[in-house]
């Protein structure tokens, strides 16, 4: 079964007036990993998709949904995998990838049938996915943790020694726009994107997971001379716009996957603003 729901862009000048209801009502994604279900988030930013599936005993169907008028969910996109759950496997067109804790499948344009399943109904797969638009077709290629892009970044002594995993990026394979990586902080490290930055050319979305039990992810976002927050769970994702900082501090050390979309696949595209700068 599939459930969706559509998010709109927001104005910087409009988002400066949002109480933190209204925050977390349009950026913050929660619930998205339910046993049996897809759940899908069509967001107007770059049109970026953000979904989780945790199949069970029987395994499920990634189906077109009404925002694409599309006659299959790949018809006019790409789409990144990451296992983030139990050992699973993914069907597309018939061909099965083993997906194991941490893993990636990138799934191009034009696949018709993409099929989710778990190697067991108690220890489940979670597979989070980011899907953008698409007009070339490239390979499907399952990025293992052998084959990722690993850079150490950051330091202990600022709280932010972490360990950086390219997974879906041009370093790797093709794409047309959509961009996926994974970073790890360290026990004793809690900051993640520290100095903050923004892009004006690609829009991103976050997802905390290994979030301990009792523990949080408080989320900064806005512009950098006048930033808001959000507080997150574990297993949840937060969009972030084009005009946007996405930096986070967490009461624990914890896991997130970084997902973008747009003009420009150069990871190293950014304008930084340093910690000293903000307000």
């Amino acid at each position: 079964m599939i459930k969706y729901e559509e998010r709109y862009a927001t104005h910087p000048a409009d988002a400066k007036n949002y109480d933190t209801t209204r925050l977390r009502d349009e950026f913050l994604i929660q619930n998205l990993m339910e046993e049996g279900q897809i759940k899908l988030t069509y967001s107007q930013y770059d049109r970026l998709i953000v979904g989780g599936v945790v199949p069970t005993k029987q395994s499920l169907h990634l189906e077109s949904i009404d925002p694409l008028k599309a006659d299959y969910f790949l018809e006019r996109r790409e789409l990144g995998i990451v296992n983030v759950g139990g050992k699973g496997s993914v069907s597309v067109d018939g061909v099965i990838y083993e997906l194991e804790y941490r893993e990636a499948l990138y799934v191009g344009k034009g696949s018709k049938e993409i099929v989710f399943a778990s190697a067991d109904a108690v220890q489940p797969a979670h597979y989070y996915l980011n899907s953008a638009p698409a007009h070339e077709v490239f390979p499907i290629v399952k990025v293992g943790r052998e084959e990722a892009i690993v850079i150490e970044l950051g330091e202990a002594e600022n709280s932010n020694r972490r360990t950086l995993r390219k997974l879906i990026v041009s370093d790797t394979i093709k794409t047309n726009q959509l961009q996926m990586g994974m970073t790890e902080l360290h026990p004793g490290s809690v900051w993640n994107t520290m100095p903050v930055h923004t892009h004006s050319r690609r829009m991103e979305a976050y997802f905390y997971f290994e979030v301990p039990k009792g523990q949080a992810v408080c989320h900064f976002m806005g512009d950098p001379k006048e930033t808001r927050h959000i507080w997150m769970g574990n297993e949840e994702a937060v969009l972030s716009p084009t005009w946007s900082i996405h930096s986070a501090a967490g009461t624990s050390n914890y896991t997130f996957i970084w997902g973008m979309a747009g003009e420009n696949l150069n990871y190293g595209d950014m304008d930084v603003c340093q910690p000293d700068e903000m307000r």
